[in-house]
């Protein structure tokens, strides 16, 4: 019983990372990233479409991005639809071709880009001690239908603890290196 209420907890912290990561990958830091596309959505023919489903997206170097849309007469679109996600990118486009230079971050931008990466991981956090609370909550619910024992309880929020502990210094370990990123000129 125990066991299983400790997998289940372990799979939605694994989760909830696995989520912080993927946020956290979309913050813009001084090189360039495809992940920073990723929220953004071309008006192909009515439809809000994702940007990498009607281009090939690469990394030309360190600072640009070029998007080669399959179509040519998307060009337009895609320029408006980068614009229109405030990204601050400025896209420029040859009429095949759409170039996306990443600025150099100022380093007032950098201290904001910490700060958002920080207000991130709280949220992160936060989720993962909601997991843990519901966690709890689950043995002790199985107390007090005689489903466990007294110890098997203590050891249950204890396993619970250490768990969401390990997950939480995670957070902290993969917010040292976004922010070693972030700050690095």
């Amino acid at each position: 019983m125990i066991n299983d209420i400790v997998k289940s907890l372990q799979g939605d912290l694994d989760k909830g990372i696995d989520a912080f990561r993927r946020e956290l990958a979309k913050v813009r830091t001084g090189r360039a990233n495809l992940s920073v596309l990723d929220g953004v959505r071309v008006d192909y023919y009515g439809t809000p479409t994702p940007l990498n489903q009607i281009a090939s997206l690469n990394v030309a170097d360190a600072r640009l991005i070029t998007i080669k849309p399959w179509e040519r007469s998307l060009i337009p679109e895609i320029e408006k639809s980068i614009r229109a996600a405030q990204l601050g990118l400025n896209p420029q486009s040859d009429g095949e071709l759409v170039r996306l230079p990443m600025p150099a971050l100022t380093q007032e931008r950098r201290q904001e880009l910490v700060k958002v990466v920080k207000k991130m991981a709280e949220d992160a956090r936060v989720a993962l001690r909601g997991a843990r609370r519901d966690a709890n909550e689950m043995i002790k619910e199985a107390l007090k239908e005689g489903a466990v024992t007294e110890d098997d309880e203590r050891k249950g929020l204890k396993t619970v603890q250490d768990a969401t502990d390990k997950s939480v210094l995670k957070i902290d370990e993969i917010v040292g290196k976004k922010e070693a990123e972030i700050l690095e000129v």
